[in-house]
């Protein structure tokens, strides 16, 4: 009869992927379950991706357009706050389901193993499926705008992929921390609230001073949200911004990480 050891690795952040993708199969059924639970006894079911970000666009438009005049001088408002809100609601519905994937599958913690990371993991795919409609969405809008397609929109899915990296790193520590510190589920809408406001997502760089705007440039979201609104509307990439984004997203995911791994053994024992 053979014997399996279970141990858990003698690294800190040993991260073994090709255990991850052995359970790749497991990733993709976790991944489905929340979409089908996201939507489950919906009354309009998987259009909530559509209408989420086009009435909250509406509403935007009218208050910070309209009577704050939050114009942005290069761009027509709706757009330029549609496509901010589709990577800010990406990354907050994100991190808010993989905030919540481990306490959520406590029975499949406690008496099965697998790749702990699979559930954060899993979230992140069911994510950029709600992200793949929102931004065919946007790409009609475009249209009947009348935004003329440029080059650049090869490199949105670039930016794409950072948000979801990011989203990622935020949601894996938010989900190891939410095992152990259970008041995390009433913090974490509170302090995405604050995120949303420190980034520009309907309000333009323009309107900040400059200390504003070089302390929102630490904001990984404003290189993010830069760069995907200059790939989609043909405008000159902010490298700096950009490069500082993704340097803050990569200290981000290592802490992340770091602190996932070091709670990952006492998650069964929490949970």
């Amino acid at each position: 009869m053979q014997t399996t050891y279970i141990k858990p690795p003698d690294h800190w952040l040993h991260l073994d992927f090709a255990e991850l993708w052995a359970y790749r199969e497991l990733v993709y059924f976790l991944a489905w379950r929340d979409i089908k639970v996201r939507y489950k006894q919906t009354l309009i079911g998987v259009l909530w991706v559509i209408l989420q970000p086009v009435l909250t666009t509406v509403i935007f438009t009218v208050v910070f357009s309209s009577v704050a005049h939050f114009d942005s001088p290069s761009l027509s408002y709706p757009l330029f706050v549609f496509s901010g809100l589709l990577i800010w609601l990406f990354i907050n519905n994100t991190v808010v389901f993989a905030s919540n994937s481990l306490v959520g599958s406590s029975e499949l913690v406690t008496k099965v193993y697998f790749p702990r990371l699979s559930l954060p993991l899993a979230s992140l795919i069911a994510g950029l499926v709600d992200i793949s409609i929102g931004f065919l969405v946007f790409l009609v809008l475009i249209l009947a705008y009348g935004i003329p397609l440029s080059a650049h929109m090869i490199f949105a899915p670039l930016f794409i992929m950072l948000a979801a990296i990011l989203a990622f790193g935020v949601g894996t520590i938010c989900s190891a921390l939410n095992v152990r510190f259970r008041d995390i589920k009433f913090a974490l809408p509170f302090g995405l609230q604050i995120w949303m406001f420190a980034s520009p997502i309907f309000y333009p760089l323009d309107i900040l001073s400059e200390r504003a705007k070089w302390a929102i440039s630490f904001n990984p979201m404003t290189g993010i949200l830069s760069g995907f609104r200059s790939a989609l509307f043909g405008q000159e990439f902010d490298w700096t911004k950009i490069g500082m984004s993704i340097g803050i997203t990569i200290i981000v995911v290592l802490f992340a990480l770091f602190v996932f791994k070091r709670m990952e053994d006492d998650f069964a024992d929490f949970i």
